[in-house]
């Protein structure tokens, strides 16, 4: 079995739990985005572009702070995580990029024990 393969299994067992928790089928962005509530605690009904890609910052810099890319600086007056980051990404093409993260999304959720 290659490890993309595994991943893959690993991403589809995910996909399943929270499909099972909210009725539908997440894309990588959604699970970000989740991820970046999950951490900042950050409920809103309306939620902007913007914010929306605060949550998904918050969600990388947590997802890759494991792997010694970023580290927690500490968090503003308004409870939002900021992040120092350690050492530069890896180059990838662009389907490398999604099965780093992906696997890197899989061990925040190991962690979490979910």
């Amino acid at each position: 079995m290659f490890v993309t393969d595994d991943i893959q299994q690993r991403w589809w067992n995910l996909e399943t739990k929270l499909v099972a928790r909210f009725g539908k089928k997440p894309d990588l962005e959604a699970v970000l985005f989740l991820i970046g509530m999950q951490e900042t605690g950050f409920m809103q009904q309306k939620i902007s572009k913007e914010q929306k890609q605060d949550l998904m910052h918050v969600a990388m810099c947590t997802i890759l702070a494991p792997s010694g890319f970023y580290s927690v600086e500490g968090k503003d007056e308004e409870g939002w995580p900021h992040f120092k980051q350690l050492k530069a990404l890896p180059d990838m093409v662009l389907p490398e990029q999604e099965l780093f993260i992906k696997d890197h999304v899989l061990l925040y959720f190991e962690q979490q024990g979910f």
